[in-house]
């Protein structure tokens, strides 16, 4: 991410490809308030592990962020119908545990994002999904 990058005017689009840029260099940021204003208001988040919304889902996100993890995702497949697209992509997290040292989560994560006021797309639902330890 550049210095020149401005994380509160970043917006998700009608590309599945840019809105996982979008939402990576959010997430990345450590910048919880940044990221949580990809999401809308009445948005259901599971990035803590249970499905939390408005002030908890911010609060929650923003304490996660905090904490530095890393992510990378790669779309896989988006489905767009109206105002709605659903994304499912593959992700790595990076969690730091206690002593910084980044803890290495993979799984599948699914979106639903929403057109909103012109051509501006927000974040309705995100369901990450950690793989099952082997």
């Amino acid at each position: 991410m550049s210095a020149e990058t401005d994380l509160y005017s970043l917006e998700l689009t009608a590309d599945p490809d840019v809105q996982n840029d979008v939402f990576l260099k959010a997430f990345n940021s450590g910048e919880g308030e940044a990221f949580d204003r990809l999401y809308r208001d009445d948005a259901i988040s599971n990035l803590s592990g249970q499905p939390l919304t408005g002030a908890e889902r911010t609060r929650a996100i923003k304490e996660m962020l905090a904490k530095g993890p890393t992510l990378n995702s790669t779309l896989k497949h988006s489905y767009t119908a109206g105002d709605v697209t659903l994304i499912v992509v593959d992700f790595e997290l990076g969690l730091p545990d206690e002593n910084g040292e980044l803890i290495p989560v993979k799984g599948q994560c699914t979106d639903v994002v929403r057109r909103v006021e012109g051509d501006r797309w927000l974040m309705a639902v995100d369901r990450p999904v950690a793989d099952a330890a082997a």
